[in-house]
Order: C-alpha cells, then structure tokens, then sequence
C-alpha cells in the first residue's frame, strides 16, 4: 500500500476531528508530530473559555399554568420557538468559530445518539450544555446527566412513571438506543428497570427531583442482578456490560471512520474504553493514532452531514447573512435541522444524507450563498412528533422556513482568509492548489470544468470562481 501523504493525512484528521481547517492550518500540522497535533486537537486552546450557549433565562419564560388565557399560552410558544431558532443558529455559529472544533463535533455526535424532541427552549439549552460539557469526558457522567434531563425525562415520558403504573418508555430507549442495543436484554429487564425509574422527574425550573412516593421501593431483577435498584443502580449496572462499551464504540467508529463496521477494530477500541471507565477522550485518543484510520480506503469517503457540509462552507469562506434564518432553511432543505432529530433514534446518516434532489441541492448551494442568488428550493418538511404536544408548533415551524422560498440570498461575505491562503501560488497552479486543499478525493477535478466556471478578470475574481466551482462538485460532498 502506497503512504499516504503527510498533508493529506492532516487535511483527513482536519475533518473527521472536526469540520475541516484552512490550508495554513494543515501545512502547520504537516510539520508536526502526528501524535501532538492529535494531543492538541483533543485538549483544545489553552484558555478554552467554553462559554454555554445561551438564548433565555428562566425569568425570560411567564410560568405555564392552568388559568393562562389561548392568547398567553400562544405567547409562550412562540417564545419557546424563536428560542430554538436562536439556539439553533448560535450553536452552528459556534461551529464555526470554535477554537475547539472537536468538542463541537463530538457533541453534535452525541445531539444524534441522545436524540430529544422538546419544544421547551430552557429544556433544550440545558441538555445542549450537559452535552457539550461532557462532549469529551467521561460517557457514564454524560449518561447520567442526561438520564437526568427535564428534556429527556419529558421526551421519554418519565414523569408518567408511577410505581402504581410503571411507564416503560424511559427504560427502553436508555437500553435499546442509549447504552447496550438491541439483542442484549430481555422485555422484562425492560419491565424492572422501568419500576426502578419510577419517581425520576423534573421541577418548573428544570432541577432534577426524585419523588420517593411515586418509587417502586421492592426489589427488582435486572441483567441477572436483584435488589432494590433505583435509576442511579440500572445505569451503572448497564455500564458494568461490555456490551455497552461495545455498543457506543460501534457508533462512534461508523460516525468518525467508516459507516462499514471492522469488528476487530471496534472490539479492541470498546476493550480500551471499557478499560477506561468510559473515558471519551482516550477512546478518541486511540482512534486517531491508530495507524489505520489514515489508510487511503476510508479517506474522503465519509458523506459530510448537512450541519458539517454548512459549517464547513462557512469556515471556508465566512459569511455573515443578512438574515440568519436562512441558515435553517438550509438545514431543512438538506434533512438535518438542529433540536428536530427525526426520532428518538436520531438522524441515519451515511447514505440517507443523499438521494436525487438533496444530492442537487448541495451542488447548488455554494453557488445560491456566494453568488447571492435566490432560495428557490422547496424545504421538506420536519415531521410532526404526534403524541408530544408538539404537532401544531412543529406545523408553525414548517411554514415559517417555507416563506424563504424564492428570497434572494443576502450576507456579507469575507474572502480575506481564502485570498491570503493563495497569495504565493502561482496563477497557473491555482486551481490545481484549491481543489488539493478543499476536496480529499479525486482532487484532480477536471482542469477544463473547472476553468468553464471561472472568471479570469482578475486573479481575484479567479480564486473565488474556482473555490466555489470545487465546492458544487460531488467529490465536496465527501469527507
């Protein structure tokens, strides 16, 4: 097998550890230890402020109650909806601005993996923090944070989980999509997991409250274990299973290698993490050391997610629009809308993220945002969550994108930092240097396609031409 260049490696590194970095960047990791580059990208900036992300305070919210009037409780919703949306755009905005690029990225893995819908905004900033917390920390911390959540326990129907009718929903998913997967358990380790749940809930302000006259104080029997188990006991006895560790490295290993599972890989990987004690970033650690997570098979065959794809393009070339809202359009369009996983398995991935219109509407889109041009693709719709209460503000969210249908892109769009990543090559070489640096695969776009999309007024105007023609090829959509 062939080696793999030095810069190609960083540039694969670059994206998978986060959402890809400027061609200075990757010629300064090229000169460096592959292992310090690493160790960096793991511990982030030396002053790593890591600011919550913040849209309301509890004070910002009226207190829902019973004697709130139809109006007062419109109200509400709203507020709770354009919250989101403010969330939504000031986190993918931190994607692209952060000085720790990985944290994001991690995150955004777990927003899929601990998949919530609620139409709470305070809710979903709190479980938005917990995540980005523990992004690269340690799992059962983050699984227990979580477990605990107003948004997850809301979402999974805790609060209805009384010891006189246990509500089993909570401790399935916990099992099936949070720790081991399916074929480890049994529906009646579901059953008795559920009874030690009973009295999990939530107060107004979001705290965590256990009720210990709604817990189911006999003895349960889970995974073979007996006693008088609460949440706290299942969690930690889901986490004494190898299959658990097994489970989360298979899903960590098709996110950030390959959507075709190595088995020897992933056994190695979950054997070292479960060795740990969970720990996220010494499993991340051994993954992006690992000799084989730079073989040539598994770069640039990665399908970038919709959120890496904008936030990518932004970090290439940043935009500021004239109206934000836009940017959730986009997400719509392509299929993956922050805070709006599909279901409580989250977004697919892989292959889903394309087929015939998105494919065509990915190609298009540098071209709509650098050339202001029009919207002029109809966004799907999100589907509804029937049964949470959520149906008619998921409808509302849906009409408020689709009025960006036909409106003409606007922003500011900074070129600097793509200029000045090219001042030194010669104009000849050009388009070779920017399809090198911005594609991982086939970087030998065709010279003539790529020239019947320039404008060679100026040289100028000649980088930014080729720079977007790159960015609407099929290779762009990989990673």
């Amino acid at each position: 097998m062939a080696a793999i260049p030095e810069k190609l490696q960083m540039q694969h590194l670059a994206w998978r550890a986060g959402f890809g970095a400027s061609p200075s960047i990757i010629e300064d990791w090229t000169h460096k230890k592959r292992s310090k580059v690493i160790s960096r990208i793991l511990t982030g900036p030396e002053k790593d402020a890591q600011t919550p992300l913040k849209v309301r305070d509890v004070s910002d919210l009226p207190d829902r109650n019973k004697s709130m009037s139809p109006e007062e409780k419109r109200e509400v919703n709203r507020m709770n909806r354009q919250g989101i949306r403010e969330l939504n755009l000031q986190w993918l905005n931190e994607m692209v601005q952060s000085e720790h690029p990985l944290r994001e990225k991690m995150a955004l893995f777990w927003h899929g993996h601990f998949a919530c819908r609620t139409q709470n905004v305070l809710f979903n900033q709190q479980l938005l923090q917990v995540i980005r917390e523990n992004a690269l920390g340690n799992f059962a911390e983050l699984l227990t944070a979580v477990s605990k959540s107003p948004a997850m326990l809301q979402f999974l129907n805790n609060q209805q989980n009384y010891k006189a009718h246990p509500n089993e929903n909570f401790a399935r998913e916990v099992m099936e999509l949070f720790t081991m997967g399916r074929g480890h358990y049994t529906e009646m380790d579901i059953k008795e997991a559920a009874r030690a749940f009973t009295g999990w809930g939530y107060e107004g302000d979001g705290s965590f409250v256990f009720r210990p006259k709604r817990h189911d104080n006999s003895d349960k029997t889970v995974l073979g274990k007996t006693g008088n188990f609460t949440g706290d006991d299942v969690l930690k006895i889901l986490l004494e299973r190898k299959e658990t560790a097994r489970y989360i490295t298979g899903k960590i290993y098709r996110y950030f290698v390959d959507e075709n599972p190595d088995e020897a890989r992933i056994n190695a990987l979950a054997d070292k993490f479960y060795t740990s004690g969970y720990d996220i970033d010494a499993l991340m650690q051994h993954l992006f050391n690992a000799d084989w997570f730079y073989d040539e098979r598994l770069i640039g065959t990665r399908i970038k997610s919709p959120v890496e794809l904008l936030v990518g393009l932004r970090k290439t070339v940043p935009v500021a629009f004239e109206k934000e809202e836009v940017l959730l359009s986009f997400q719509q369009v392509l299929g993956q809308v922050l805070f709006y996983p599909p279901n409580v398995a989250g977004w697919p991935g892989g292959r889903n993220w394309i087929d015939s219109s998105s494919l065509m509407y990915r190609m298009q889109l540098p071209k709509m945002i650098f050339y202001e041009e029009e919207f002029n693709i109809t966004p799907k719709e999100i589907t509804p969550e029937m049964g949470m209460g959520s149906y008619k503000v998921t409808m509302q969210l849906n009409e408020s994108v689709r009025k960006q249908y036909a409106k003409k892109i606007k922003g500011v769009i900074n070129w600097d930092a793509l200029l000045k990543d090219y001042e030194k090559v010669p104009r000849e070489k050009l388009a070779d240097a920017i399809a090198g640096s911005l594609l991982q695969t086939n970087k030998h776009v065709s010279r003539q396609l790529l020239e019947n999309y320039a404008d060679a007024s100026s040289r100028e105007n000649y980088i930014k031409t080729i720079a977007i023609a790159v960015m609407s090829t099929p290779e762009y959509q990989l990673c």
